[in-house]
């Protein structure tokens, strides 16, 4: 009653009616954290169509100028990519489709001060790209139906296979799908690519997948994959290691790998002779490095006859690495022993890297100017002061039995234990600031996404940003 009867004055504070907003409705955005601001940043700076007669034809004016974003990082509940390994794909489905009941409808976000959550209204986003792939992967359907048919649902899987396949019908290769474990679990992009690919007439597809454990993890310095501050092998450790049965750091390919060893980019423990017996990755370089190594050690193994010419950047977070990933192909086609090159043969020398986020930009396009016309004929009003909104998903520390790391995030047992049904509210969703987004991660998207960048450092509470 107390939460309804704040509502209620907030409301009267922002000048809204209690039923029904008068609004210029945002676009939603939602992923797992924060490697969906690639899209976003996509979208923002997408200036392919023609804004008066919507063809495909740049006219010098931003697509999508005049709109609005909120956006939603599920931070709290990421990695996705765990949860099918850990037999949870059911949970993440409802916790996803909690995520969307947040963008879809005027609910409430929540300001966190002293361990208390205080609630304020936000406005229905009018439609929603799901940037993240494992959500898209797993949840899509069940998605458009819970957000219902007046709001178009955009995902990034047929983007990314539409790109991909443009670029086969040039130069047949093998193409590759970079991922997390849980979209490649879910064979999302292989189902999607063979669909398509035969719509199009194109056969004996060649396609490998590789489940980068860890990578968005560590994009996003999530405690179990990277810390920063340590100089020591620790327990707390999820990642590829030399003792990690299923994410097993190989020691004879240790030249190929080529690991950076500054700072505490990789962290060894050593026996009395120096040995080292224990190794944890500690950067998101060495993460490429790892899964770019295994991909083409699989690739060779199974003796693939195309050689990789097309990496599909299955998730949002691997754009941020797009040069990394790059660079590490170069050199590990170029990588010899005894004189011989060790993957020429499954490696072109040239491989075009897709990311889906631009492909999702255009599809997102064409679904919202279809949207308008069919609002122009009710006409809605336009609130002049909307403005973007940035949301992140954060524990709930109000539910009793929340367990905790010192970082303030859920332990990974705590995450992965949990089972669906349970109808708890195991997030709030609150406003980015300072604390919850490091500040190295601020500093990326002020490098890598300058127009997301600009519209988060307008937000209020991130004055303190400039």
């Amino acid at each position: 009653m107390r939460k309804y009867i704040h509502l209620i004055c907030m409301m009267a504070a922002f000048q809204l009616p209690v039923f029904g907003f008068a609004q210029q409705q945002p676009i939603g955005v939602f992923d797992s954290g924060t490697g969906g601001l690639t899209v976003l940043e996509a979208m923002l700076s997408l200036d392919v169509f023609n804004n008066k007669t919507g063809e495909q034809k740049s006219d010098g004016i931003p697509d999508f100028k005049g709109e609005y974003f909120h956006y939603l990082a599920d931070q709290a509940n990421m990695p996705y990519g765990n949860y099918a390994s850990a037999g949870k794909t059911l949970f993440l489905k409802e916790q996803i489709l909690r995520c969307m009941r947040f963008l879809s409808t005027d609910t409430l976000y929540a300001k966190q001060t002293k361990e208390v959550f205080q609630f304020y209204p936000k406005l229905t986003a009018k439609m929603i790209v799901v940037a993240c792939n494992t959500a898209t992967a797993y949840a899509l359907p069940e998605i458009k139906k819970s957000v219902g048919q007046g709001i178009p649902v955009v995902g990034v899987i047929d983007a990314g296979c539409k790109a991909a396949l443009e670029f086969q019908q040039k130069q047949r290769g093998t193409i590759g799908v970079f991922a997390t474990v849980g979209t490649v679990a879910s064979a999302g992009y292989p189902k999607t690519l063979e669909r398509m690919a035969a719509a199009a007439g194109i056969t004996d597809l060649s396609i490998v997948s590789q489940g980068g454990y860890g990578l968005a993890e560590s994009i996003d310095r999530d405690w179990s994959f990277l810390a920063d501050q340590v100089n020591k092998v620790r327990s707390e450790y999820k990642g590829p290691s030399l003792t990690n049965p299923q994410y097993r750091i190989d020691t004879s390919l240790s030249a190929v790998y080529g690991f950076l060893r500054a700072g505490n980019s990789l962290l060894c423990e050593y026996d009395e002779k120096g040995n080292c017996t224990e190794m944890q990755l500690n950067d998101p370089v060495n993460y490429v490095r790892y899964h770019l190594v295994s991909l083409l050690e699989k690739m060779k193994l199974e003796q693939y006859r195309s050689p990789l010419n097309t990496l599909i950047l299955g998730c949002t977070h691997y754009p941020y690495m797009r040069d990394t990933i790059a660079q590490v192909l170069d050199e590990l086609y170029n990588y010899q022993e005894a004189g011989d090159y060790r993957y020429r043969k499954v490696l072109a020398k040239n491989v075009t890297l897709v990311d889906p986020a631009v492909e999702t930009a255009k599809e997102a396009y064409l679904a919202l100017r279809q949207l308008l016309k069919i609002q122009a004929k009710t006409k809605p009003n336009a609130d002049k002061s909307a403005k973007d909104a940035f949301f992140i998903a954060v524990p709930n520390v109000e539910l009793d039995g929340v367990q905790l790391q010192s970082d303030g995030w859920f332990t990974y047992d705590y995450k992965y234990g949990r089972t669906e049904g349970s109808n708890k509210s195991f997030v709030q969703f609150v406003p980015f600031n300072t604390q919850n987004v490091a500040p190295a991660t601020y500093e990326r998207f002020k490098r890598a996404l300058p127009f997301s960048y600009e519209r988060i450092s307008r937000v209020g509470t991130f004055s303190q940003m400039r």
